[in-house]
């Protein structure tokens, strides 16, 4: 029921591609796309908390299967959710 829907987004390839600026260009009365300078951590906290992630969890890990580093990550995340997240097994890697 909003009028204008403001997406804030980085420079990331999905954000920029051509797919997309169509997407956008045949909404452009009710979607509006601000993108961030190339590199603004200031800008977008998002990239404080996978700096984080990858510092706790990601980097020289030791796991010994994709399953046990996911594990790791989203218990990693659970810790710092303020929301209950409910069914965390659609994070489990298929056999």
């Amino acid at each position: 029921h909003y009028k204008k829907i403001h997406v804030i987004c980085d420079r990331a390839k999905c954000h920029t591609s051509d797919e997309l600026a169509i997407y956008l260009w045949n909404h452009r009365d009710r979607v509006e796309l601000h993108l961030l300078p190339a590199y603004s951590p200031d800008c977008n906290p998002t990239e404080r908390a996978w700096w984080h992630l990858h510092e706790a969890v990601t980097r020289n890990h030791q796991c010994k299967s994709m399953q046990e580093l996911l594990d790791l990550t989203f218990a990693w995340l659970c810790e710092r959710n303020p929301f209950k997240v409910e069914g965390l097994s659609v994070y489990r890697v298929a056999a």
